[in-house]
């Protein structure tokens, strides 16, 4: 990996795809709570 224009795309696609992840799992926790806190599904 001595190539510079790899290792930005690498890291590009290591930083979008925890961000996604972490976005997910926010979600899913978000639902979770609000779940447990209303009863009921939360809204679209």
């Amino acid at each position: 990996m001595d190539n510079e224009l790899v290792k930005r795309l690498a890291w590009s696609g290591l930083v979008a795809g925890l961000g996604v992840a972490s976005s997910l799992a926010a979600q899913r926790v978000a639902a979770l709570i609000w779940r447990r806190a209303f009863g009921e599904e939360p809204p679209e």
